[in-house]
């Protein structure tokens, strides 16, 4: 790890201008995974700016739906009663993520910033096109058992690895940020993060200096019944081999309205439009979720060691559907 600098703030304005004016220096607030890049050398940042004394706090209900505060911990938005009762699979996505301990620190907005897991970006005596743009991807031909089948492309195949972005992908949530001049904009969570395409080093839409200010969740039906399944290589603390975040509307014996997400499986939260589409209007049923299932993972690209996870995806898809309208 290299020396830097610490500097507290206590203003959006002030933390974003730093950022403005220093590319090299990056916003810390619980820091669960920042410091272990910068102590592996995968990031190098001259100044930390801490930014936990700023006003992104809260979990409550307004005419938008739920509003969390980009400073809020894990654990405290995954154990509200608002949240386990109206948006249940936020809920679930997030205490099924990390370690309590890690929990108890981690904030929303440093979540769904986080980077991937693939183990070549993560170790600098490998080339990565994340890292150091044009060097190659030697995940392609080498151990790619825990990477992505959708989403890809010959520069990357790095798997996103959030559990909670899954879930605020599959409910349409809304993630607000804030620059240097003080102007908010307002972004869909599916278009957050970007495929990796010809540039895997620029990850999410957000601009040096801006801040993740508040996410939100739309109220809706599909929301409050909701439902994230995890299957991963061991019980606690492990990354997503796949996961799935769906919600349904039933009215009638109907679906009026379906939502499914994919993680562990893309090179971005994975949300699978085709598959709602072939739900909606069909009465819910093993037929209709294998159908949705086999859509959810169409036009998958895997490799020698990950070719598993397209059966995988399916089962999980089907799985979290069923246990859904159990």
């Amino acid at each position: 790890m290299n020396n830097f600098s610490y500097t507290p703030v206590s203003t959006a304005k002030e933390a974003t201008n730093i950022r403005k004016d220093k590319k090299e220096a990056a916003f810390i607030a619980g820091g669960t995974t920042l410091l272990d890049l910068m102590k592996a050398n995968v990031e190098q940042h001259t100044q930390l700016v801490d930014i936990n004394l700023l006003p992104f706090r809260g979990i409550q209900e307004t005419a938008d739906g739920l509003r969390i505060g980009a400073l809020e911990r894990m654990s405290d938005v995954g154990e509200n009663t608002l949240v386990t009762q109206q948006y249940p699979a936020v809920a679930e996505a997030l205490l099924l993520s990390a370690s309590p301990q890690l929990r108890n620190m981690a904030s929303i907005g440093g979540n769904l910033l986080q980077r991937t897991r693939c183990g070549y970006f993560r170790d600098p005596a490998f080339p990565c096109n994340k890292r150091n743009p044009g060097s190659g991807c030697p995940a392609q031909q080498g151990d790619n058992r825990n990477l992505a089948i959708l989403g890809t492309s010959e520069a990357c195949i790095a798997t996103n690895a959030g559990d909670l972005a899954v879930a605020l992908v599959a409910l349409d949530a809304v993630v607000t940020l804030e620059n240097a001049k003080g102007k908010q904009r307002r972004v869909p969570l599916l278009e957050f993060h970007l495929l990796p395409g010809t540039t895997p080093q620029r990850e999410t839409v957000i601009e040096p200096d801006e801040l993740i200010v508040a996410v939100t969740v739309p109220a809706a039906a599909h929301a409050r019944k909701s439902h994230y399944v995890k299957v991963r290589d061991r019980a606690s603390y492990a990354f997503a081999l796949v996961s799935a975040a769906v919600g349904l509307d039933v009215q009638g014996g109907q679906i009026r309205a379906a939502r499914i997400a994919l993680g562990g499986v893309g090179t971005k939260p994975w949300r699978a439009q085709e598959a709602e589409k072939l739900l909606v209007g069909k009465a819910p049923s093993a037929e209709s979720f294998r159908a949705a299932a086999a859509a959810a993972v169409r036009g998958a690209q895997p490799r020698e060691h990950n070719r598993f996870k397209v059966e995988m995806a399916q089962k999980t898809v089907v799985q979290a559907l069923e246990e859904l309208m159990a």
